[in-house]
C-alpha cells in the first residue's frame, strides 16, 4: 500500500519546518521526499495547509494503570502510593491489566503518540493489547524482588524478552522497580541478565527528596544513581523514569546510555518538588514521559512538555526552554527506542502525525511550533496517525473499536471497587 502525501508542510526532529513538500510512503517507510512526486497505485491526500511530523513517542509509562484513572486524588504522595493505588493494584486481575493498558494506547493514539516504553508486570498482556492497536511499545517487565530474591520474576521476565526478542512492534526490557525497592544485589542480578538477554533496563530513580536522603542513611552515604551505577545499570541501555530528584553529585554517573523520561504532571499534582532537574537540563538526555494515568490523568505529551517548559520559565527563565528545546525533547525519545522512527528522512519507518491548525484553538499560525505546543488539542489538531504506513486514525476517527475498549475497561473499574483494597507487599 503506497500512501502520497501532497503539498504538505513537514517539521523535522529538530523543529526545522519544510513547506509544499510531497511524502511518499511504501512498504510501511518513507521511502521520498521531494516535490512534484507522482506514484502510481497510491492513495493521495491533500495536505495543504497541513502540517506532518514525526510521531511523538511516551518514554515512561504505566498503561494497565490507566484503569485506575482518577481512583486517588488529594492525597499525598504516601498516601497515593501507601493507602490507595498499591493496595488497589494488589488484587488486579489479568482482565484488568489487558483493558487498562488497551484503554491507554487507544488514548495514546488518539493524542499521535506512536510509540511508548512502558513499566508493568504481566508485559505479555501488555503486548497483546499493543498489538490489537497496531502501536509500537517497549515493554519493561516489573521485577519487585520481594523478599530479597528475585528468581521467579526474573523467569517470567526473561521468557518475555525471549519470546518477543524479534518482534517489529515490541521491543522488551527488564524493569527493576527502583533502587529502594530492589536491592543492591538484585539490581547486579537483574543488569546482569539484561547484559545477557541483550536488552536494556527501565528504573524508577531519585523520584523524591526524601528516596534520595533514605538512600544515603541505608547505604553508606550513596545516592538512588550512585546505588544504579555501581549495579552497571549505566553500562547498558537504561531509561531513568523521574530523576526528579538528581544532585550535582550524580552527573559523574550519567552518560549517553541514560535518558530521563519526565512527567512534570505528575509531580505537580503529587506535590513532589521541582529536584535540580530542570537545571541540569543541558547536562542529560531529557525525554517526554507520562508515567501511569492514575497520577497524570491523561497520556498526553504535549501536555507534559507544555508543562515541563512552563515550569521552566516560570523560575524567571522566559528566554529558556524554547519552543525547539521542547520540540527536541519530545523528539529523543525516539532515539532510545530504535524502532527506526522519529526522522522525516527516506529509509525511516512511516510514524507520522498530520496536524490541522486551522481551528479555534490553534489558528492563527504565526509559529507552527507555538501551536502546537502551547495551543493544539492532539486528539483534535492530530486528524491522522500512521504507525508503520498503517493509519491508525484518520479524518479524526480511530480505526478501531473504542466503544468497546469503554464499556470494557468500565465495567473492569466497577469490579475494582467492589473488590476494594487488599494489602500491598510493598512500602513508598
Amino acid at each position: 500500500m503506497n500512501t502520497l502525501f501532497k503539498n504538505a508542510n513537514l517539521i523535522n526532529e529538530n523543529g526545522d519546518i519544510l513547506t509544499n513538500k510531497d511524502l511518499l510512503v511504501s512498504n510501511a517507510k518513507i521511502s521520498k521526499i521531494g516535490e512534484n512526486i507522482n506514484c502510481v497505485n497510491a492513495e493521495i491526500i491533500d495536505c495543504s495547509d497541513k502540517f506532518i511530523t514525526p510521531g511523538f513517542v511516551s518514554m515512561h509509562n504505566h498503561s494497565p494503570m490507566n484503569i485506575f484513572k482518577g481512583i486517588a486524588e488529594d492525597v499525598n504522595i504516601n498516601d497515593w502510593f501507601n493507602k490507595e493505588l498499591w493496595p488497589y493494584e494488589s488484587k488486579m486481575q489479568d482482565k484488568d491489566i489487558y483493558w487498562g493498558a488497551k484503554l491507554a494506547c487507544a488514548e495514546m493514539v488518539n493524542n499521535g503518540i506512536t510509540a511508548f516504553a512502558d513499566h508493568y508486570f504481566k508485559g505479555d498482556i501488555i503486548a497483546k493489547a499493543c498489538k490489537e492497536i497496531g502501536i509500537k511499545a517497549d515493554i519493561a517487565w516489573t521485577i519487585f524482588g520481594f523478599g530479597g530474591n528475585c528468581d521467579e520474576e526474573l523467569i517470567l521476565a526473561e521468557k518475555f524478552c525471549k519470546n518477543f526478542k524479534d518482534d517489529e512492534m515490541i521491543h522488551p526490557r527488564l524493569g527493576p522497580h527502583s533502587p529502594y525497592i530492589c536491592t543492591p544485589k538484585i539490581l547486579s542480578k537483574i543488569v546482569d541478565k539484561a547484559k545477557e538477554l541483550g536488552c536494556g533496563v527501565h528504573i524508577h530513580v531519585s523520584e523524591t527528596a526524601v528516596q534520595v536522603e533514605e538512600s544515603k542513611l541505608l547505604n553508606n552515604g550513596k545516592s538512588p544513581f550512585q546505588i544504579i551505577h555501581e549495579a552497571g545499570c549505566c553500562d547498558i541501555p537504561c531509561i531513568v523514569g523521574h530523576g526528579l530528584w538528581i544532585e550535582k553529585e550524580d552527573f559523574k554517573y550519567i552518560n549517553e546510555n541514560i535518558c530521563f523520561a519526565v512527567s512534570p504532571k505528575t509531580y505537580m499534582k503529587l506535590g513532589m518538588g521541582k529536584g535540580l532537574l530542570w537545571d541540569a537540563c543541558d547536562k542529560l538526555n531529557i525525554c517526554a514521559g507520562n508515567d501511569g494515568s492514575a497520577s497524570s490523568n491523561s497520556i498526553d505529551i504535549l501536555e507534559q512538555m507544555r508543562l515541563f517548559a512552563l515550569i521552566g520559565k516560570f523560575d524567571d527563565h522566559a528566554e529558556k526552554f524554547t519552543l525547539k528545546e521542547i520540540w527536541k525533547y519530545m523528539m529523543n525519545g525516539h532515539n532510545y527506542l530504535n524502532f527506526n522512527s522519529g526522522k522525516l528522512q527516506e529509509g525511516y519507518s512511516a510514524d507520522l502525525n498530520i496536524f490541522d491548525l486551522n481551528t479555534v484553538s490553534t489558528a492563527p499560525v504565526y509559529n507552527p511550533l507555538a501551536s502546537i505546543i502551547y495551543s493544539a488539542v492532539p486528539s483534535v489538531n492530530i486528524t491522522d496517525v500512521m504507525i508503520n504506513g498503517k493509519f491508525v486514525k484518520r479524518n479524526g476517527k480511530l480505526k478501531f473499536d473504542e466503544k468497546d475498549i469503554i464499556k470494557n475497561a468500565s465495567k473492569c473499574a466497577k469490579d475494582i471497587y467492589v473488590r476494594g483494597k487488599g494489602v500491598s507487599k510493598i512500602y513508598f
